[in-house]
């Protein structure tokens, strides 16, 4: 059994980060600043998604455009502080989901594309 010695993505968490934009230019302008600042291996678009959600007492049915953004789980918070300075929403939807199975060549890709923890990201 591999002890993670020779796998990076071991012990480097894998997460998908869900973010939505209220347009699809936000969407690509805060997916193309993740990855070439590193905090993001790949950033993907999905547009539209229908979103429904009670905001300041009230029912919103609204068109909103989908960021599914790969990255490590240590880098979570600085990720959600960039996406925070970037975005328009007052609070904007930045959610972790833990990549519990993947292709290694994948996950390794991952690790590579978002640096090294201790130095900056590639």
């Amino acid at each position: 059994m591999d002890s993670g010695k020779n796998n990076p993505s071991f012990d480097h968490k894998a997460v998908i980060v869900f973010i939505t934009t209220g347009t699809t230019d936000e969407a690509k302008k805060i997916g193309k600043l993740l990855v070439e600042e590193g905090l993001a291996a790949c950033c993907t678009i999905i547009q539209p998604v229908e979103s429904i959600f009670k905001w300041k007492d009230a029912i919103h049915v609204e068109q909103e455009t989908l960021i599914i953004s790969k990255t490590r789980e240590e880098l979570f918070s600085a990720l959600e502080k960039r996406v925070k300075q970037l975005h328009s929403y007052e609070v904007p939807e930045i959610i972790a989901i833990p990549i519990t199975q993947g292709s290694k060549s994948y996950l390794d890709w991952i690790v590579k594309e978002t640096g090294i923890p201790g130095k900056a990201p590639s």
